[in-house]
C-alpha cells in the first residue's frame, strides 16, 4: 500500500508539472513578472535594457552553468530528459535529444505574452525560445535564446481603424491564431534588437516593453526550473536509493 501511495504521489506531481506545458502559463508568467519588476512595463523594460547585452546575432541570449558534484553525465541526462518530457507536452517541442552528445534542444511557443490595442492596429505577441541543455559529468549548461517576437497584427482592432465595433476582431485573435482566411489578421516578426528599449523611438514601444519583460521573466523561470531538476530531480525523490 505504501508503494502504491508513492506511485500515486509521484504521478500527481509529474502531472502538476506537465500541465504547465511550457514551464509557466502566460497569466502566471505575467504575475511573476509584475512581482519581480513591477507593472510599469516601460520603466521595467528600460531598466532591464540597460543590463542586457544582445549576442552576435542580435538575439537575446542567457546562459548559465549549474554544478552537480558527484553526478554522472548519464544521471544528469536522464534527469534533464525527464524534466523536458514532463514540462513540454508538445511532442514537437524537443527538436534534438542526443544522449551520446549530452545535448537536448527544446523549441516551444508561449502565446500572448503581450497584447496591445493601438491607434490603428492591435497586436498579440508570442515568443518561441530555443532552450539548449548541454550535459557533462558534474554540470549542466543551459542556453536560452529569443531573436524575434512573433506578432499577430489585427488591422481592424485599433481605436481608429473602424467605427463599427462589430467588425473589430481584437480580443478574438487567440481564437483566430491559425485562421489564414481572415484578411484583417496577419503575421509579422519583430526583431528584438530593432525595438524598445534597444531602440528608443519605437512605434510599438508599449507593446515591446511588456514583451521584453515577459521574455526576460520566462528565462528566469526556465533557469530556475532546470536548476531545481539538476539538484533535486523533478519530483524530489529521483535518486538511486529505492
Amino acid at each position: 500500500m505504501r508503494i502504491m501511495k508513492c506511485f500515486v504521489l509521484a504521478g500527481l506531481m509529474v502531472l502538476g508539472t506537465s500541465a504547465q506545458a511550457q514551464v509557466m502559463k502566460s497569466a502566471d508568467l505575467e504575475k511573476y513578472a509584475k512581482e519581480k519588476y513591477g507593472d510599469r512595463w516601460l520603466d521595467a523594460a528600460m531598466n532591464l535594457g540597460s543590463t542586457l547585452t544582445l549576442d552576435k546575432n542580435e538575439s537575446l541570449t542567457y546562459q548559465q552553468v549549474f554544478e552537480a558534484p558527484g553526478k554522472t553525465k548519464q544521471q544528469l541526462y536522464v534527469a534533464m530528459n525527464y524534466w523536458a518530457t514532463a514540462t513540454f507536452q508538445d511532442k514537437q517541442a524537443i527538436t534534438l535529444n542526443d544522449k551520446e552528445a549530452g545535448c537536448i534542444i527544446i523549441s516551444s511557443t508561449i502565446r500572448n505574452i503581450a497584447e496591445h490595442q493601438g491607434t490603428f492596429n492591435s497586436y498579440s505577441i508570442n515568443i518561441t525560445p530555443i532552450i539548449r541543455i548541454d550535459i557533462k559529468d558534474g554540470k549542466v549548461r543551459v542556453t536560452y535564446t529569443v531573436q524575434n517576437y512573433d506578432v499577430l497584427t489585427d488591422i481592424s482592432g485599433g481605436w481608429l481603424s473602424t467605427t463599427d465595433d462589430s467588425k473589430k476582431t481584437y480580443g478574438d485573435s487567440k481564437r483566430k491564431q491559425d485562421d489564414v482566411t481572415n484578411a484583417n489578421l496577419y503575421d509579422e516578426q519583430w526583431e528584438i534588437a530593432k525595438h524598445y528599449p534597444f531602440v528608443a523611438k519605437d512605434a510599438q514601444k508599449r507593446t515591446c516593453a511588456k514583451a521584453l519583460v515577459m521574455t526576460h521573466a520566462y528565462s528566469n523561470a526556465v533557469l530556475d526550473k532546470v536548476e531545481e531538476a539538476v539538484k533535486n530531480g523533478i519530483v524530489g525523490n529521483d535518486d538511486d536509493d529505492w
